[in-house]
């Protein structure tokens, strides 16, 4: 009876996943004792017509609500014997729900795999397991060398002192088959391994500066700390990270390695197999729900010692956290752009302070707001100045393209130097970040060109599938064989699309092989890893490709770098734009001359006394950086203030621009004058997939002050009558004003 009366005055308090700033009451389910319900479980309740699955937050005898304690519905179920979430987990994401002024139901959710929020049950499936047979250790690697795909494996499982999971082989179900069927390796029913975890193989002899930032972060093992890793391309940032790794995994620590991009996981995952005896898990989205909830589950059990993920890995749980590590801390795909808009790097040191470990954050081209905390004495830096081995820096070249003839977006010049590194056996790399075949289509006789009847934007000219496609809203049809508005005039292609390059680059050197890396050639699986392949055997000669070339990739036989359109990027409404474009000169460049062979680095432009092309090439990133920020300083922008971006979309353009009215009143009533409240203007691209678009941005010269008035304000405008009628977001902190 005594749990009977308990039940009665105890109230559970639930975040639920819904667009709601709020906790929702709960009674414990009949026959349970309330307290074995613990802050992290999660629960299946009651919700409108519906069940669904949320997160205990606390349990309390005083309701927040106004509903009589005896009106309250029961929770459904107790999805989970034991909490999910750790009290600091809950820590982190109740922060960052305020920070970012988002429900912290939502919030909640992004913490769990797919198959968790959907209340499936917290199970970690024993694996099985795949090992060497008495003839597969007597197997030397070489008499497989036909099969380069099974002679890696096979060293690999030489390598490892225990048994590998089957989840950690998804890349390689050819070559498992085919050592399997040739008798050496096979299959068991995974075990823990019981041995420790450590470094199995040796890494290269540090050189002083890498030493010093191995040292400065070892020491600080154990306490909470922000380095900001500062390395040319090719300095050997990886090893010191890994040397770092070594030491952690000899305490018995676990360590999170977040990555930028997906393309970035496959050869960094191999390198790290290759490295640790230790068990290592994938979470990115190309992985399934169920390989991502055996990830999950392996470090919120601490089976597994290290996590190599994207953005949605960071609020993975940890039971032995020992350190984080951001690589390409600078990338804007660390920043969400839907939904819960937050910050992966940003919420990594929030998260590092609670469980009081060491963040690593590593970029040859950091961001503003990292080199501006170092000067704010918040981060210590560490700097690789030189390359790693005998790889000397890229010698890089302005060339003038004014009134000069052009072959599809390559000049003479830089065609004679194609062929001049093609000539010595040797890769040229050209980069432009736009793919298709060319950007719009155009009437010769009436100039009609492609638009997008959906957004803002014009048609891309898909030519190999003959399709015209916007890349914003994915809206498609088939190339037009006439006009549309003239039925008379010669359509033509208008700009430049790698589609049309590596046309134009087969019309010119019939003779090579030239590999096209972009979204569109790397759909399927595993093709951009049989790309990367060849590459390195060197059956590529040219590489052409977009953003995907420009982060983490080594190539060692590439020598000529060609950046084909720099112009475009020197022009924007946005004021990251000089940033973004720099970082990316500076990664694009670093692909050159990476092993013992000199680099060289050509930029075509139509503006060569620019000064954002000037300082940087004549004097490097870094005093790029610092006139760029004087220059926000100046401004007051970022970061020397604060943003947050109120986005609103509605079918017609009158709702949307209603709303934001509405809300520039309340803002008003409550500013103390402290924040400057621009706009409501029309966005950039006014409007996107049929949907008017219009923005408000919140500027203030302290956090403190805009947090205090978005405290404010946001209860009240998520209120008004308007929000109803559009689709709305406030964005903290934006990375882009688009």
């Amino acid at each position: 009876m005594a749990n009977c009366n308990v039940s009665r005055s105890l109230i559970v308090q639930i975040a639920i996943p819904v667009p709601l700033q709020r906790l929702f009451d709960y009674l414990p389910p009949e026959q349970t004792d309330p307290q074995s319900i613990q802050p992290g479980m999660r629960v299946s309740v009651p919700f409108g017509k519906g069940l669904k699955t949320g997160v205990v937050l606390q349990l309390t005898s005083l309701s927040d609500s106004q509903i009589d304690p005896k009106k309250l519905r029961r929770i459904e179920q107790v999805v989970d014997s034991e909490a999910l979430l750790s009290p600091k987990d809950l820590q982190l994401l109740k922060w960052a729900s305020r920070y970012y002024h988002h429900p912290l139901g939502e919030v909640m959710a992004t913490a769990f795999p797919a198959a968790l929020r959907q209340g499936k049950p917290a199970i970690l499936q024993r694996d099985y397991c795949y090992s060497l047979t008495e003839q597969g250790r007597q197997t030397i690697p070489m008499d497989l060398k036909r099969a380069s795909k099974q002679q890696a494996l096979l060293t690999l499982f030489q390598d490892k002192p225990f048994a590998i999971a089957a989840t950690e082989l998804t890349q390689h179900k050819t070559a498992l088959k085919a050592l399997q069927d040739k008798g050496l390796i096979h299959k068991t029913l995974g075990e823990d391994s019981k041995l420790a975890w450590k470094e199995q193989s040796a890494g290269l002899t540090p050189n002083p500066e890498q030493q010093h930032a191995i040292d400065s972060v070892v020491s600080g093992l154990g306490q909470f700390s922000v380095s900001l890793l500062q390395g040319v391309t090719g300095s050997g940032k990886t090893e010191v990270y890994m040397q770092i790794i070594a030491e952690a995994l000899s305490r018995g620590l676990q360590i999170l390695v977040l990555l930028p991009e997906i393309t970035l996981t496959p050869q960094l995952e191999q390198r790290f197999r290759q490295r640790f005896a230790a068990p290592i898990v994938c979470f990115h989205s190309k992985f399934n729900d169920s390989q991502r909830l055996h990830a999950w589950l392996n470090m919120q059990q601490g089976h597994a010692a290290i996590m190599l993920g994207t953005r949605s890995a960071l609020f993975t749980p940890l039971k032995n956290p020992g350190l984080i590590i951001l690589d390409e801390e600078h990338d804007s795909s660390f920043k969400q752009q839907e939904g819960f808009r937050f910050s992966a790097r940003d919420v990594a040191i929030a998260r590092a302070k609670i469980l009081n470990v060491p963040v690593l954050l590593g970029s040859a081209t950091p961001s503003f707001e990292s080199l501006f905390n170092v000067t704010r004495q918040r981060y210590q830096l560490l700097q690789l100045s030189i390359r790693a081995g005998n790889a000397a820096d890229p010698v890089f070249q302005l060339l003038d393209i004014r009134n000069k003839p052009m072959q599809a977006g390559l000049s003479e010049a830089l065609i004679t130097a194609i062929r001049s590194t093609l000539d010595k056996g040797q890769q040229v790399l050209l980069f432009l970040n736009r793919r298709g075949f060319a950007p719009v289509q155009i009437c010769h006789g009436c100039g009609w060109v492609s638009r997008c009847g959906r957004c803002d934007a014009n048609m891309v000219i898909h030519a190999a599938e003959r399709r015209l496609r916007c890349h914003h809203c994915g809206s498609e049809q088939p190339l037009p064989k006439e006009c549309p508005a003239c039925k008379t005039g010669e359509l033509q292609p208008l700009g430049l699309g790698t589609e049309r390059i590596e046309q134009t680059l087969a019309e010119l050197f019939p003779n090579n092989a030239i590999i096209r890396l972009d979204k569109d050639t790397t759909q399927r699986k595993g093709s951009l890893e049989g790309y990367l392949e060849q590459i390195h055997s060197g059956q590529a000669d040219i590489i052409l490709g977009t953003q995907m070339l420009a982060k983490g990739h080594h190539f060692p036989d590439v020598t000529l770098v060609a950046i084909l359109d720099i112009d475009s990027g020197l022009f924007s409404v946005d004021f990251h734009a000089g940033e973004k474009l720099a970082q990316m000169i500076v990664q694009v460049a670093g692909r050159a001359g990476r092993a013992d062979k000199r680099g060289r680095v050509v930029l075509q432009t139509r503006q060569p006394q620019h000064p954002l092309l000037t300082t940087l090439i004549e004097k490097g990133y870094q005093a790029f950086a610092e006139i760029a920020l004087q220059e926000r300083r100046q401004a007051g922008l970022p970061p020397f203030g604060y943003q947050a971006l109120l986005r609103v979309q509605g079918n017609n353009a009158e709702s949307p621009q209603q709303f934001l009215q509405a809300a520039v009143s309340v803002l008003h009533a409550l500013n103390a004058g402290k924040t400057q409240i621009l706009g409501p203007v029309t966005a950039p691209m006014a409007r996107r997939a049929g949907q008017f678009r219009f923005q408000l941005l919140l500027q203030s010269p302290q956090r403190k002050d805009l947090h205090q008035l978005l405290d404010q304000a946001m209860p009240k405008i998520s209120k008004l009558r308007q929000a109803g009628k559009v689709r709305w977001s406030l964005d903290v902190d934006p990375v882009d004003l688009y």
